[in-house]
């Protein structure tokens, strides 16, 4: 689920090279970190945080298949 959230991050981002995810487990569901360069956090965020609504919905949608649950943290 991480490969999915780094390749829509690097897909919006202007530094592609700069983009790193981190997948940590948890009791209950597994976090996944995503981080950007400073200058392309309001591409990943969006306006009122839109993107990253949408991120996360992609991530949930995609997780039923594998029946976990993931939660999508911008750092």
């Amino acid at each position: 689920m991480g490969e999915l959230v780094k390749y829509i991050a690097m897909n919006l981002v202007d530094k592609p090279e700069e983009v790193k995810v981190v997948e940590k487990e948890g009791d209950h569901a597994t976090i996944i970190e995503l981080s950007v360069a400073p200058d392309d956090m309001g591409k990943v965020i969006g306006k009122q945080g839109r993107i990253a609504k949408a991120i996360r919905t992609v991530v949930k949608a995609a997780s039923i298949r594998e029946n976990k649950k993931y939660i999508v943290e911008i750092v």
